[in-house]
C-alpha cells in the first residue's frame, strides 16, 4: 500500500520516556497529558513530559512506598501522589511556598481510594469504594477542606477533564453510572442512567469493564461511548459501539450505534470529531462520523465506517542518541502491539517502547477512498485543516481526468455555499449587535470564528476557478460551471463579487460568443457593477453594443456622471469617456488637461493626439482661437506634443 492509502497516523513528534521496567514504573494523567516515569518510587528520580512540554520536570521524593497514582494539579502548581488506600500525599510546587509534604485521609470511614482527580489549579476529588470527596487544597496552610461528598457505591471510575465530568459504575453489574460535573467550586450530580448490557446477565457479578467505556466531546457535546462486544439483536453479528449523549441538563440518551461488523479486540479514540475504532486482530482501523447522515430508526441513529478499514500508517521509531551514532536504520515500531494503551481522545501509548504519540486523521487519502463527492464534501467540512484539501478535490473534478458531471458540481458548490452563508450570517449578526451596543449588556458576544470550511468567492477564484479557465476545456464546460458557482452564489443570496462576473465575460470574448454576453446582461444574471461596466467599455472595439450596455448599467447604477467619466478616465478608457460626455452634451465644460494628463498616462502617442487635436478644436468652436488660455494649465501638454509631433502639427486660428 502506497502512503497514499493511509488515512491515520501518528504524529512525528511523539513524547519519548523511559520504558517500563521493574525499576521504573509509568504513569499517565489524562487531565495534563502528561507521563510520569518514577524511579524506585521517586528516591532516584521522577520525569515528567507532557506534548507540549519542550522541558520536562524533574524532581527526587522520598521512597516512602509504591506509588499507586501521581499526578499534577492544572498548571503543575500542587503535586498529589497516592501511596496507600486510605490517603494522599501533597507537595507545592509554588514558588517560594513550603515544600513540605502534607497529608489528606479520605473521610469516609473503611473506605478505600480507588484514585483521584484535579478538576483546577486548587481543587481535587477523591473516589473511593464508598463515594466521592471534593476537596479545595490550601497550599499556603498545607492543608484541604472538604467542600462536599457524597455517599455511593462504585465498582470504578473515569474522568473526562474536557467536560470536567466523573463517572462512577455503581451497582453489582456495575452497569448504572453516576456522572458528576464539576466546575469553579461546585459540584453538581448529574442524573444517573443504566448501559443496556449484550443479554440479561446469569451471574450477579460486575458485568461492565470499564474498559469497555470510555468519555469525549464530539461536536462539541459530551458523549459516553460504550463498547458492546454482541448487539442486542440475535441476527445483527458483530460488535457496536454505542453512544450516550451526556448533556448539562437532562437525561442521559442513547444517539448513535456504530456498527463494527467484527468481533475481538478494540480500542477507541476520538480524533477531529470522528470516532476511530482499531481493530487488534486484524491490525487496522475505521472511522465513524455521527453527523454524516446513518440510518434513523426513530429513536437512535446506526452508522457504518465512512471509509474502509485501513491500518495506521507504518511508523519507524527513531533512534535516539548523539548524530554519529544513529546512522543506524531506524527501527519499524509494532503497530496495534498489545502493550498499547490507548486513552482519550487521541492519545496512544506505547509503555514497553517508550513512547506517547497523537493519533491524527489525513485528509488527502480520503478523497480517493470516498467516491461520492456530496459524502466526501458533508465529511470534509467538518474537519479542522479541510480548506487546501476541499480546493483540491473542486480543482480535481473540474479536470479532464476526473471530470464530474454538472449536477454533482452544482451539489459540491450549494454545501461550500451554505457553509460560506452561514459564516457571513454570523458575522452580520454579530456586527449589527455591536452597532446596537449589545456587547455591554451582553458579555456572551462572541466574534463568529471563522473556520476552514469557510470557502470563500476569493478562495474559489484564485485556487480553483482562475485556474481552470486558463487550461484547455471546451469552453461551454467553463462557462456552465462558471454560471453555475454564480447560481449558487445567488441561492444562498450572496452578493457575487465582480472578478466573477470578470472572468465569465473574458471567458465568452474570448470564444466570441457576444449574443450570450447580450443576453446575460440583458436578463441581469451578471449583476450590475462599476467594475463590470468598465469592463464592457473596454470591449467596445470587438464589440460595439458594449459601449451602450454599459452606459445603461452605469445609469441603472445611479452613478453621477462625473462619477462614470472618472470611472472611465481610472480605467484609462479615455475616448469612451470623452464619448460618453459628448453624448450627455457635457463637453464643452470639461477639463481639458484632466483628459490630456489621462492620454499621456497611457503612453499611447497617436491617443494623446486625437484628444489634444478635440480640444484644439473645442478651443476654436468657443473662442475662435486653438490655443489653450493659461488658466487651463495644459503647458506641459503644448511641449509635449510640440516634442512628439512638431510645431508645424499645432492647429493655426482660422482667419475669415
Amino acid at each position: 500500500m502506497g502512503e497514499e492509502d493511509y488515512y491515520l497516523e501518528l504524529c512525528d513528534r511523539p513524547v519519548h520516556f523511559e520504558k517500563a521496567n521493574p525499576v521504573n514504573c509509568v504513569f499517565f494523567d489524562e487531565a495534563n497529558k502528561q507521563v510520569f516515569a518514577v524511579r524506585s518510587g521517586g528516591a532516584t528520580g521522577v520525569v515528567v513530559k507532557g506534548p507540549d512540554d519542550r522541558n520536562p520536570i524533574s524532581f527526587r521524593m522520598e521512597d516512602k512506598g509504591e506509588v499507586k497514582c501521581i499526578k499534577f494539579s492544572l498548571e503543575n502548581k500542587i503535586l498529589a501522589v497516592q501511596r496507600t488506600s486510605k490517603t494522599v500525599d501533597f507537595s507545592n510546587f509554588i514558588p517560594d511556598s513550603s515544600q513540605l509534604e502534607y497529608t489528606q485521609e479520605c473521610k469516609t470511614k473503611n473506605a478505600n481510594i480507588l484514585g483521584f482527580c484535579w478538576t483546577s489549579s486548587t481543587e481535587i476529588v477523591f473516589i473511593t469504594d464508598q463515594g466521592i470527596e471534593f476537596y479545595q487544597v490550601l497550599p499556603e496552610k498545607r492543608n484541604l477542606k472538604l467542600l462536599k461528598s457524597q455517599n455511593i457505591n462504585v465498582n470504578w471510575y473515569m474522568y473526562c477533564p474536557e467536560g470536567a465530568v466523573i463517572l462512577l459504575s455503581t451497582t453489582v453489574l456495575g452497569n448504572v453510572l453516576q456522572p458528576f460535573y464539576f466546575r469553579a467550586g461546585t459540584m453538581s450530580k448529574l442524573p444517573k442512567f443504566e448501559i443496556e448490557l449484550p443479554a440479561v446477565p446469569k451471574s450477579t457479578k460486575l458485568n461492565l469493564s470499564e474498559r469497555d467505556i470510555a468519555m469525549a466531546t464530539i461536536y462539541g457535546q459530551l458523549y459516553v461511548l460504550f463498547l458492546r462486544h454482541h448487539s442486542r439483536t440475535s441476527n445483527s453479528t458483530g460488535a457496536e459501539v454505542v453512544l450516550y449523549h451526556l448533556p448539562r441538563e437532562g437525561a442521559c440518551k442513547k444517539m448513535h450505534i456504530l456498527k463494527l461488523n467484527r468481533t475481538g479486540k478494540f480500542a477507541l479514540n476520538v480524533v477531529d470529531n470522528l470516532v476511530v475504532v482499531h481493530h487488534q486482530d486484524t491490525e487496522t482501523s475505521v472511522i465513524f462520523d455521527i453527523k454524516l447522515r446513518g440510518e434513523f430508526d426513530g429513536t437512535v441513529t446506526f452508522h457504518h465506517p465512512v471509509l474502509p478499514a485501513r491500518s495506521i500508517q507504518p511508523y519507524q521509531i527513531p533512534m535516539a542518541g548523539p548524530a554519529p551514532v544513529t546512522s543506524q536504520s531506524p527501527v519499524p515500531c509494532k503497530l496495534y502491539s498489545s502493550s498499547w494503551i490507548v486513552f482519550q481522545p487521541d492519545i496512544i501509548i506505547s509503555a514497553s517502547q517508550g513512547y506517547l504519540w497523537n493519533l491524527q486523521v489525513k485528509l488527502q487519502p480520503i478523497v480517493n477512498l470516498l467516491p461520492d463527492k456530496g459524502r466526501l464534501m458533508d465529511f470534509l467540512l467538518q474537519r479542522k485543516e479541510c480548506k487546501m484539501v476541499i480546493l483540491s478535490v473542486c480543482s480535481q473534478m473540474l479536470s479532464e481526468s476526473d471530470r464530474a458531471a454538472l449536477p454533482v458540481i452544482a451539489t459540491v458548490f450549494d454545501k461550500l455555499n451554505h457553509e460560506y452563508k452561514k459564516y457571513l450570517d454570523a458575522e452580520q449578526s454579530y456586527t449589527t449587535a455591536l452597532e446596537a451596543g449589545q456587547s455591554r449588556s451582553s458579555p456572551l458576544l462572541k466574534r463568529p470564528v471563522r473556520t476552514q470550511a469557510v470557502i470563500d468567492q476569493s478562495d474559489m477564484y484564485t485556487h480553483v476557478l482562475s485556474v481552470f479557465t486558463e487550461k484547455d476545456v471546451p469552453h461551454k464546460f467553463v462557462i456552465a460551471v462558471l454560471m453555475e458557482y454564480i447560481r449558487s452564489l445567488n441561492q444562498f443570496q450572496i452578493a457575487v463579487q465582480h472578478y466573477l462576473h470578470e472572468l465569465v465575460i473574458k471567458t465568452l470574448v474570448q470564444h466570441n460568443l457576444f449574443y450570450m454576453l447580450h443576453q446575460f446582461l440583458q436578463y441581469h444574471v451578471l449583476s450590475d457593477s462599476k467594475p463590470l461596466a468598465c469592463l464592457l467599455l473596454s470591449l467596445e472595439s470587438f464589440y460595439p453594443p458594449a459601449h451602450q450596455l454599459s452606459l445603461d448599467m452605469l445609469k441603472r447604477l445611479s452613478t453621477a456622471n462625473d462619477e462614470i467619466v472618472e470611472v472611465l478616465l481610472s480605467k484609462h478608457q479615455v475616448l469612451a469617456a470623452l464619448r460618453f460626455i459628448r453624448g450627455i452634451g457635457g463637453h464643452d465644460n470639461i477639463s481639458a488637461r484632466k483628459f490630456l494628463d489621462a492620454a499621456k498616462q497611457t503612453e499611447d502617442n497617436m491617443l494623446f493626439y486625437t484628444i489634444f487635436r478635440f480640444f484644439e478644436q473645442r478651443n476654436q468652436r468657443l473662442r475662435g482661437n486653438p490655443n489653450f488660455t493659461p488658466g487651463e494649465h495644459c503647458e506641459e501638454h503644448v511641449a509635449f506634443f510640440k516634442q512628439v509631433f512638431g510645431d508645424q502639427a499645432l492647429m493655426r486660428p482660422t482667419t475669415f
